[in-house]
């Protein structure tokens, strides 16, 4: 019995031995898993913090320019932008303005005004511009045709179907507008007109001149119309 007893005690104190000797190496392994582990979250740690102070350094740089400057230097910047911004736009509608007003002359703003209140094609390629002194004769073709009493201007576009104005200029804005064709005819036989059809026929024309205040017009079809007159 005794012999019995000896033996369960040594195979228990065996077993005790080989436990601690199987835990001490689970614990071994544990604890280097675990160190391992820490190593590499105070790696991670020390990268996110070194990139953390980078990114901070280069907002706080930032912050810092931004600080440099005042409210009242912000303000002022604000000012010189908006006054540089209308300056250029005043400077663009003064070149403009003055292209239309001092570019040209009065007798051509004068001429396309005219045509373009009274011309009965607006879409021509070139506006001629003929004078004729006063005494010429209306019709030129005629000897009994009447005469005009004053210089006048004779505007038509480069084609028949352009039409014509002949006016003259009262100098206060008026015209006197005669109704002169452009191409002188008669849908009558020459052998059956009176002896005095064009004197009376030109004397009429004379008679019914109409006076008519020029309206100024639009300036950029003003200039259009002047980028076009031929002065013969």
């Amino acid at each position: 019995m005794k012999k019995l007893t000896k033996v369960l005690c040594f195979n228990v104190a065996l077993l005790m031995l080989v436990g601690c000797f199987g835990n001490t190496n689970e614990e071994s392994t544990t604890d280097y898993l675990e160190k391992s582990s820490v190593l590499e979250s105070t790696e991670e740690d020390k990268t996110e913090t070194d990139e953390s102070t980078s990114t901070s350094g280069l907002e706080e740089s930032d912050t810092d320019d931004a600080k440099d400057i005042t409210p009242e230097e912000s303000a002022n910047i604000d000012s010189d932008s908006t006054s540089s911004e209308k300056s250029n736009l005043n400077g663009s509608d003064k070149e403009e303005k003055e292209k239309t007003l001092s570019q040209y002359s009065s007798e051509q703003i004068e001429y396309a005004r005219v045509w373009l209140q009274l011309g009965p094609n607006q879409g021509i390629d070139e506006l001629n511009v003929r004078q004729i002194p006063a005494g010429k004769p209306i019709n030129p073709n005629e000897d009994t045709s009447a005469s005009y009493p004053e210089d006048v201007i004779q505007l038509a576009g480069s084609r028949l179907v352009d039409g014509s104005v002949t006016y003259s200029g009262n100098g206060d804005g008026t015209i006197n507008v005669y109704k002169v064709p452009l191409r002188w005819g008669s849908s009558v036989p020459e052998e059956d007109l009176d002896e005095n059809y064009w004197s009376n026929y030109t004397q009429s024309i004379i008679n019914d001149a109409s006076l008519i205040y020029v309206d100024p017009g639009n300036d950029g079809e003003i200039i259009e119309l002047i980028e076009v007159l031929n002065v013969q």
